[in-house]
């Protein structure tokens, strides 16, 4: 699976978890839902700095949504 693929799916799952939207979690992150969306769905990658964003939107540690 690649790294993209296992962050996006780590992003929607902690995110279903928390029973945070798409937008919710993008008005958090200061980002847009679509680009929520295309983080879950892989389709868009994601930089550091965002990922240490949305880890600290979604309560838990970049490296969480590596693995």
């Amino acid at each position: 699976m690649s790294l993209m693929k296992r962050v996006g799916q780590n992003v929607k799952r902690r995110r279903l978890k928390l029973g945070l939207t798409q937008q919710t979690l993008a008005d958090r992150v200061g980002t847009s839902r679509i680009y929520v969306a295309q983080i879950e769905a892989a389709s868009k990658e994601i930089s550091l700095t965002m990922l240490d964003r949305v880890a600290k939107a979604l309560r838990i540690k970049p490296g969480t949504l590596l693995k």
